[in-house]
């Protein structure tokens, strides 16, 4: 990488439904670099694009997206919370998504662990994953999470694979210190944009690791990042993220 690359959040997400077939392809109508999607799976084990915790935004509260099948899922309308979506779209597989756009741009996937989920089935989902990705050479395609449980156990299938640990806001400096020095096998890290300063770039640069930074939206976010010159710049708007960072 030698300069930051900035990957669309779900897609372009303000312009259609997020992680559908058109947020993808709106996001791709600018020269983004990559797309930034999350990956759960149906009850009938398919692995499936949505970020929620429940599918509250398609009217059915407190039900998820593994209470279904994939069939059930393809029926429903995933694009119907976005106002102005202009036809239906039912879930995107991920095996759909990586056959769609792994040859036009860098994939972030994100391995979505719930706490419901016996860990059996979080190791399901990690082993589909790496499946459907296939062999790897370089780091356009990512897999990450915020359960590093998830990521040792992907170590353990595919030791060459980019695996990114995904930090929470109060992970500090320190945290991310520790991470690196106990888990040498990452690939880098995915740090919230209010803990993004020098001294965690640091932190990541001396261990030879990449550096990737959620959600930067704002003027300044977006500033600080390419500013400190992160390797991955994760954004809702991908188009004034790019805007800035080609200036």
């Amino acid at each position: 990488m030698t300069k930051t690359l900035i990957f669309a959040h779900r897609g372009a997400n303000k312009e259609a439904a997020e992680n559908t077939r058109s947020a993808f392809d709106k996001a791709l109508a600018y020269p983004i670099d990559g797309i930034e999607t999350d990956i759960q799976l149906s009850r009938d084990e398919v692995a499936v694009l949505w970020h929620d915790r429940d599918l509250k935004k398609l009217k059915l509260p407190g039900q998820h997206v593994d209470d279904f099948t994939h069939a059930q899922l393809q029926a429903m309308n995933f694009a119907a919370h976005f106002a102005g979506s202009s036809a239906p779209e039912g879930v995107m597989s991920l095996r759909e998504f990586i056959a769609a756009y792994r040859a036009r741009c860098g994939l972030l996937l994100e391995i979505k662990n719930r706490d419901w989920e016996r860990v059996e089935r979080q190791e399901l989902k990690v082993r589909k994953t790496l499946a459907l990705v296939g062999q790897v050479t370089d780091d356009r395609i990512m897999v990450s999470s915020f359960n590093l449980d998830s990521l040792v156990y992907a170590h353990r299938f595919a030791d060459q694979f980019p695996l990114v640990l995904n930090l929470e806001p109060e992970h500090s400096v320190r945290d991310a210190q520790r991470f690196l020095h106990d888990h040498p096998f990452l690939y880098g890290l995915c740090v919230h944009i209010s803990t993004l300063d020098v001294d965690m770039m640091k932190v990541v640069r001396e261990r030879g690791k990449r550096i990737a930074v959620y959600t930067c939206d704002s003027d300044a976010e977006i500033t600080r990042a390419l500013t400190l010159g992160v390797d991955v710049l994760i954004s809702n708007v991908p188009d004034k993220a790019l805007q800035m960072r080609d200036q």
